[in-house]
């Protein structure tokens, strides 16, 4: 067909019907979950318990699922349901940490005494996935006093509010966690 010949209706293959994508075993497990999570995400949002609204949130969710699959966007990255039991401790870890960082900046902005002393760190990743850099990131911006600024290759450089928060950062405990939830120890 290189010297400009029309080419059949249906792709090239003469039958005119459209080739079927294969499905694998995963997207649909990633589909499910993702369905099930709109589904649950819908009902607490609404709040509405009537058979016929259960219904119309079910079939919104079913159509949601389905554009997403002739996307193509239902994926490991896209829908993480393999992070899932590994990823609640770690987010009651950092729970924990955003509440102490939280204390720990208040301190340093009504105490007159309270050192502030701005500093830019560069750190070294673990993480194989750009998921796990993600995450990483993430994690750092929403811990009060640091701030990711800017994530390549396996560099993050990370502002922080004060030289021991950069020293905290600096000692490796969030990227050893976050690494241990995307699986790479």
């Amino acid at each position: 067909m290189a010297n400009g010949a029309a080419q059949p209706a249906g792709g090239g293959n003469g039958s005119g019907k459209r080739k079927r994508a294969f499905v694998s075993v995963d997207t649909i497990g990633h589909a499910v979950s993702l369905g099930v999570t709109l589904f649950i995400v819908w009902l607490l949002l609404s709040g509405f318990f009537q058979a016929f609204l259960i219904t119309l949130g079910v079939a919104s969710c079913l159509v949601i699922v389905y554009i997403a699959l002739r996307m193509d966007v239902v994926d490991h990255e896209a829908h993480p349901i393999h992070l899932t039991m590994r990823i609640i401790g770690y987010w009651a870890w950092l729970l924990k940490e955003i509440w102490l960082a939280g204390i720990d900046v208040t301190k340093r902005v009504l105490l007159p005494n309270s050192p502030i002393s701005p500093t830019l760190v560069q750190l070294k990743t673990t993480q194989k996935s750009e998921l796990g850099k993600v995450v990483y990131a993430n994690s750092i911006t929403l811990t009060p006093g640091t701030f990711t600024i800017r994530v390549y290759d396996d560099q993050i450089l990370v502002h922080a509010l004060s030289q021991e928060g950069a020293d905290g950062l600096a000692e490796g405990e969030m990227d050893r966690r976050v690494t241990a939830v995307e699986g790479q120890l």
